[in-house]
Parts: C-alpha cells; sequence; structure tokens
C-alpha cells in the first residue's frame, strides 16, 4: 500500500492536535499496528509544536506564518516531513540537547522514536525535520483464516 499526503497549517497551536488526529486517522485506516501509529504520531507533534514555535521567517510574508506536514507510506516504511520558513539548526548538522535543558527535548524524543532521523535547511532557508519508522500491521482477521 501506498498514501501520501500533505498539509499547509498554520503556525497556531490548535494546527498540532489537528496532524495528529489525522496522521493517526490515516494509519488506523490503513492497518498500521497502533504502538507504531502512537510513536510516530508522537515524534509528529514535537516536530509540529517545533514548527508552531520557531517556524517564523524573519520577514512578516505569509511564508512565516505556516509550515508545511507531509506523510509517506510505502510499502514497509512511513516517513513523516515537517518544514518551517524558521532559521533553521545553525551550527551542527544534528541538534544536539542535554538531557536537562529545557530547549531540544522534543528533538531527541524524535530520534528516540523513530528509526531514521534528518535534520536539515529547506531550499528557502527553512527547518525541515523528517523522519521514518518501519511499520509493523495488525493482525487481520481475514489473514488468520487463509
Amino acid at each position: 500500500m501506498s498514501i501520501w499526503w500533505s498539509l499547509h497549517l498554520r503556525r497556531e497551536a490548535a494546527s498540532v492536535p489537528l496532524a495528529r488526529r489525522l496522521f493517526l486517522g490515516t494509519m488506523e485506516t490503513a492497518g498500521v499496528d497502533p504502538d507504531v501509529s502512537y510513536e510516530l504520531s508522537v515524534a509528529l507533534t514535537e516536530a509540529c509544536a517545533n514548527a508552531v514555535e520557531h517556524g517564523g521567517g524573519a520577514g512578516a510574508g505569509r511564508a512565516s506564518e505556516a509550515y508545511r506536514v507531509t506523510a509517506f507510506l510505502d510499502g514497509e516504511t512511513c516517513r513523516i516531513e515537517v518544514a518551517d520558513a524558521g532559521p533553521g539548526f545553525p551550527g551542527a548538522p544534528a541538534p544536539v540537547a542535554r538531557a536537562d535543558a529545557e530547549s531540544g527535548r522534543g528533538l531527541r524524543l524524535i530520534e528516540e522514536l523513530s528509526d531514521h532521523v534528518h535534520f536539515g535547511r529547506s531550499g528557502r532557508g527553512g527547518a525541515v525535520v523528517s523522519f521514518d519508522k518501519l511499520l509493523k500491521w495488525k493482525d487481520s482477521p481475514s489473514l488468520l483464516m487463509a
């Protein structure tokens, strides 16, 4: 099965649970194991919250007022990408947060809940967080009877 969707959301707190609910509904409909869906939804929530908090550009243009969430379910993998118009991740190729730091814990959580994470910059200078995870599937009664 292959599913792809993309959302363009305002940088408002209300957009975070919207993205999470849409994602969880898609995963349930596709038959993905609920534990895997939950872990990815927590990582998605953290990435969206970061885009809402830090994703504004320097200008007052429309791009700084929005961020984009894209999800791909392709075969055995789910990849999620959250892109914004913020300053990105200056300095290091991957953000590093101390365990006792006030900021950066969400990025560490994304790393822990995913199989692979990439922190980068978009072509327009904003931040991009992409992460993926191998999928497990719910047991299907029709498959068990075959």
